[in-house]
């Protein structure tokens, strides 16, 4: 099997898991539209529980990457492009499937939220188990991996985006810790002091 049909069967194989991450992400979503609605924080707008917004921003989304979905003037083969596909590899897969675990710990409790604002359900739950009991922030860390990972994969402008942009999900992730500590208070802070925000500690993950 040459490198050419490596390639391909990666990029298949990570186009696959991506749209059924976004799949399962989506379904999250639209369960979490139909919640009674808890605490907010920041700017929440009241358009984080319309589905027609879900809807029509993943239209968008879907148009931007279909539209910049064209490869870098550059061709790479033999080592370096075996290189490129190992390490790429190594970042894109085990990142979605953080965030695809990640998604799934969370369950019920799963919404989204912006830099700007986060809102909780009514009978909001603090997770802690899954990658939560390892990592504060496993689904962003899962997304700037695969957002890198993708780059090297896909090489398209399209990839080039979410591997610079990616990064920014930590300004959401700090919005959502100063949610959850007004939320849940000592319970929280006690989390905090026990398990990282977004590098995991090996003795925890040895046993």
């Amino acid at each position: 099997m040459t490198i050419v049909w490596i390639e391909r069967i990666v990029r298949w194989l990570g186009g696959l898991l991506a749209y059924g991450t976004f799949a399962v992400i989506l379904v999250g979503i639209w369960r979490g539209t139909h919640h009674q609605v808890g605490h907010s924080f920041g700017r929440a707008p009241s358009w984080l529980h319309s589905i027609w917004f879900y809807l029509i921003t993943s239209m968008v989304f879907l148009g931007l990457c279909i539209i910049g979905w064209k490869p870098f003037p550059l061709k790479l083969s033999g080592i370096f492009l075996g290189a490129t596909l190992v390490i790429g590899a190594l970042l894109y897969f085990p990142g979605l499937l953080l965030v695809l675990w990640g998604r799934l710990s969370l369950g019920r409790n799963y919404f989204t939220s912006t830099a700007s604002g986060v809102q909780l359900f009514a009978d909001h739950q603090l997770a802690t188990n899954g990658p939560f009991a390892y990592l504060r922030h496993p689904m962003y860390l899962g997304l700037i991996l695969a957002g890198f990972g993708s780059l090297l994969i896909f090489k398209t402008w399209t990839s080039l985006f979410f591997a610079l942009f990616s990064p920014l999900v930590a300004f959401r992730a700090k919005r959502e810790e100063q949610a959850l500590a007004a939320e849940f208070g000592e319970q929280y802070l006690d989390y905090c002091s026990q398990v990282p925000g977004w590098f995991p500690r090996l003795r925890k993950l040895r046993r």
